[in-house]
């Protein structure tokens, strides 16, 4: 077996195992990655993150509900667990762009958000973390106070999105729009909703959510 086929071999199993919620298997199969020296973050996010993919559009499917993603996501933070440890450490040199990230008022669900809030971690950002049900005007508050580059909202439910087009008008009111990206997210959010309530970026996953993060702070 050659060695970039055993790493997809290894990629594919670690997200089958999130996706089939095997909080126990994943673990000697993390190990395994790691001892074969691969790279951690790419087991972070070609395997762990690609399940957790898979598992919310399963979810969008009505296949799996909260208790699976619960499930899955136990599975992700075990292999989490043992991959974190071996995140490339960023130098001392490196400006780390700081970011503000939370659940809007109402929503208790921070399954994505943490997985944003891991991955952001390890591309070299400063995570501020409200957590989750975070009353809207927190979000402005902590973004000032921090001089944040980028507010990232997220979300699960359609009776809580529009929280995200009010924070925006606060930070309109404030006369500090300018100052702060605004990225959104979640399994009820759109592109066009993004654009609607002029956000700066909508990401679909935590995978793209990193891409996307790296774009808006740098542009």
């Amino acid at each position: 077996m050659s060695l970039q086929k055993s790493k997809e071999t290894l990629l594919k199993q670690l997200s089958d195992c999130v996706v089939e919620m095997e909080d126990e298997k994943i673990i000697p199969i993390a190990e395994a990655y790691v001892k074969n020296q691969y790279p951690a973050m790419e087991g972070i996010m070609n395997g762990l993150a690609d399940g957790m993919n898979r598992a919310g559009k399963l979810c969008d499917e009505d296949i799996y509900f909260i208790p699976e993603l619960l499930g899955c996501a136990d599975a992700m933070y075990n292999g989490i667990g043992i991959l974190k440890p071996h995140l490339p450490k960023a130098t001392t040199a490196q400006k780390k762009p700081k970011v503000v990230i939370g659940v809007v008022e109402g929503d208790t669900h921070d399954i994505g958000k943490n997985l944003v809030k891991l991955m952001l971690e390890a591309a070299n950002f400063e995570i501020y973390d409200l957590g989750r049900d975070v009353v809207l005007d927190n979000f402005v508050t902590k973004a000032r106070e921090v001089n944040a580059e980028l507010i990232c909202l997220s979300t699960l439910m359609s009776t809580t999105m529009e929280g995200m087009r009010t924070i925006i008008q606060k930070l309109e009111q404030e006369g500090i729009r300018a100052n702060h990206k605004v990225m959104i997210g979640g399994s009820c959010i759109s592109q066009s909703f993004a654009d609607k309530i002029g956000a700066d970026g909508y990401s679909a996953n935590a995978t793209e959510a990193v891409r996307l993060a790296k774009r808006l702070v740098s542009a």
